[in-house]
């Protein structure tokens, strides 16, 4: 094996023996509840409400109908919006932000398993009033990889930048892109190339040993399955399959670099396919791809 291969090796374990070392306790993790509505099979985006503190917005992953489900901190069913104008080919995260004096929602269909897909689209909603049964799309970002298709289920948004950030899934380490997020900075019809900014390699990185039983046991710990900035606190979450990542940006830090810290480790215990996460300014929420699946709240200082 060539030095820079063992050392590659050395520093992944060291990465993930270090990840569950510091990982904090499970009683952390305190079951909210458990989302109540039969229509929510499979959540993979999850979104606090910017309109009304006690909701947060939930969507189901690929083929499922192009709907918003409402549900509140507890789970509870609180309603469902239909987006007649779209198609759900895989959607795999969902943002919260204001901008403009309005609150908007971020549907990243982005999922793209095989790597087949020349390109992906984000959809921008209004986020719905109270009692609204249909939404349109305000506009939306189609946009194709510098160096070819990745899967992708983490979206976050920095509106006062004016980007939406993409975290791929299946390459090691996860890689940042950027898009520009409004649309008077491109055609609603437009192709748009992604920025690539970097390595995110500040999340646990399988051994090889890992790599070689991912398939048998099914587990993939270390990929990223959803993410969340709050600009108002400077912080971003990654979501994995096992575990949630706090992260503090600086003063004049770029997410990059920020992403690129070590995190702040929430061990999710026996939750396993944990898929969405949103961050608020006291706490994170998370849940599972599975019929009536649990909702856990995470406080935060």
């Amino acid at each position: 094996m060539r030095l820079t291969a063992l050392l590659c090796c050395l520093c992944a374990a060291l990465a993930h023996a270090d990840g569950q070392a510091r990982a904090v306790p499970d009683k952390s993790v305190i079951r909210a509840g458990r989302i109540q509505s039969s229509a929510v099979r499979e959540a993979s985006g999850l979104a606090r409400s910017g309109i009304r503190a006690e909701l947060l917005w939930v969507l189901n992953d690929s083929g499922s109908p192009a709907v918003l489900h409402a549900i509140g901190l507890d789970g509870s069913d609180l309603g469902r919006v239909r987006l007649p104008q779209i198609d759900n080919i895989d959607w795999e995260d969902l943002a919260a932000f204001s901008g403009h004096g309005r609150s908007w929602l971020l549907i990243a269909d982005i999922g793209d398993n095989l790597a087949l897909r020349s390109n992906v689209t984000l959809y921008v909603v209004e986020e719905p009033a109270p009692g609204a049964q249909q939404a349109k799309v305000a506009w939306q970002v189609s946009l194709r990889y510098p160096d070819g298709p990745r899967d992708a289920e983490a979206v976050a948004v920095d509106a006062k930048q004016g980007r939406a950030y993409i975290l791929t899934k299946r390459t090691l380490p996860a890689e940042l892109y950027a898009v520009p997020l409004w649309p008077d900075e491109h055609r609603d019809d437009a192709l748009i190339t992604a920025d690539f900014l970097g390595p995110v390699a500040s999340i646990p990185q399988p051994t090889r040993e890992d790599l070689g039983r991912s398939l048998r046991d099914q587990d993939w710990y270390w990929q990223p399955t959803a993410m969340d900035f709050s600009t108002h606190t400077d912080r971003a979450v990654i979501l994995t399959y096992r575990a949630a990542y706090l992260y503090h940006r600086r003063k004049n830090q770029s997410w990059l670099k920020a992403l690129q810290q070590k995190p702040q480790v929430f061990s999710l215990g026996d939750i396993k396919e944990a898929e969405a996460v949103s961050l608020g300014e006291n706490a994170l929420f998370v849940t599972v791809e599975a019929l009536h699946a649990p909702l856990y709240r995470i406080n935060i200082n």
